[in-house]
């Protein structure tokens, strides 16, 4: 939507502006805005009740003028309303030599305006490196500014004078304040100073930029070395990072390959126990049934009663013995096995009964059946406890069960 025309006071042109045609540079409390006089004369200025420091710049907003309004192949005329612009920081500057060399704006005459004197230095600056091609000029309020812009527009402006017919300091402040600016704008290190003669009063402050630029190429030189060894540390500190995360690569792909070899053998171990579980099972079922058939037949023998009595109890003592071991190897799980193996890996002194023992103990058979599964009495049973509890390096008052059951918690 296009507000509505108004008319320029000084030169009678109509001044179009759209709501779109500003800028809020982000993290500012003020807006930028342009606005077309004529069809080719640009005017910026700031929205802002307060002094303000301009951070940023952008060709955006005057490109979008220039597509909006059809504008092409035309040289362009800038008006800048520097009111409430106390400052302009190192960025703006920055964009300021974006627009003059890069942007493919081609600004014939640009004219500042309503300059507070905290910044006019910057505009002086700025004006002193201006290329031959772009005529920047300061002047005192709009009216002037549009006069000045509309007579250079028309071509009634004065052509600039050779060196020699300006005056000397004019041209000397100039010449200072370009050099300077393409130092500290532009980076120019490599610039040629000029020198005025040495008998001249500006000699010294030519000079004093001539010393400072080579400090300051000097500084630069030392800063690239520090970078390009900084830049090699870091690519063999990178290059050694690299050579220990593929080392650690191969040596994860080794372990892999060995937990695989292990888990397959362990695969194999359990099949092959599995099948020897299976053996014994079915023994033992064979075992208990023949016991049970032989004490039927015993049953039936016309013998004394105590003396079958004992023979029937020595026959139920073994299908107990039978059925204990199992239940024994039935009731074995993957915790017991790892138990087991980390009883060993402490206590290597123990032998296999007596591992299961500690096995029996730790599933909570009494000492009755320990002894049966065994096959020893119940006073052989105390006696290998004594031994395992010395072995064990267990105190008086700690007893077999609860050291095996710490255990058992810890694997589990």
């Amino acid at each position: 939507m296009i507000a509505p025309m108004q008319t320029c006071p000084v030169s009678n042109l109509p001044v179009t502006s759209k709501h779109n045609w500003k800028s809020i540079p982000a993290g500012a409390d003020y807006v930028k805005r342009l606005e077309l006089i004529g069809d080719n004369i640009f005017h910026h200025y700031v929205e802002s009740d307060h002094p303000v420091t301009l951070n940023s710049m952008s060709t955006e907003l005057v490109h979008d003028v220039l597509e909006e309004s059809g504008i092409k192949d035309s040289p362009l005329y800038l008006l800048w309303d520097m009111n409430n612009i106390s400052n302009i920081s190192f960025q703006y500057k920055q964009g300021i030599n974006d627009i003059v060399y890069r942007s493919g704006l081609d600004f014939a005459v640009v004219v500042f305006y309503n300059i507070d004197e905290s910044c006019r230095i910057i505009i002086e600056t700025f004006a002193a490196m201006a290329p031959n091609t772009m005529t920047v000029l300061l002047r005192e309020d709009y009216r002037d500014a549009m006069t000045t812009l509309l007579e250079y527009r028309s071509g009634k402006a004065p052509e600039k004078l050779e060196d020699q017919d300006v005056d000397e300091e004019i041209s000397m402040k100039n010449e200072f304040l370009a050099t300077i600016a393409r130092m500290s704008w532009l980076n120019m290190l490599n610039q040629k100073i000029f020198l005025p003669p040495t008998d001249s009063p500006f000699y010294p402050y030519f000079k004093a930029i001539d010393h400072m630029q080579e400090d300051l190429k000097a500084k630069e030189e030392l800063h690239e070395k520090e970078m390009r060894q900084l830049k090699a540390e870091n690519e063999q500190k990178l290059s050694q990072k690299i050579i220990q995360l593929n080392a650690q690569i191969e040596l994860g792909k080794k372990e892999i390959q060995r937990f695989e070899q292990e888990k397959n053998a362990l695969k194999s171990r359990i099949a092959a126990q599995e099948m020897e579980l299976t053996r014994i099972s079915t023994a033992i079922g064979e075992k208990t049934s023949s016991l049970h058939l032989i004490c039927d037949q015993i049953k039936s023998l016309n013998i004394e009663s105590a003396a079958k009595q004992k023979i029937l109890e020595q026959c139920h003592s073994m299908i107990e013995t039978e059925l204990n071991e199992k239940r024994l190897k039935t009731e074995l799980t993957a915790g017991d096995s790892a138990f087991l193996s980390k009883l060993q890996k402490k206590h290597p002194n123990l032998n296999q009964r007596e591992l299961r023992v500690s096995l029996m103990v730790k599933l909570n058979y009494d000492t009755r059946e320990i002894a049966r599964s065994i096959g020893i009495s119940t006073r052989g049973m105390e006696s290998i406890r004594y031994r395992m509890h010395r072995k064990l390096g267990l105190d008086k008052h700690k007893s077999i069960k609860t050291y095996l059951s710490e255990l058992a918690s810890e694997v589990s």
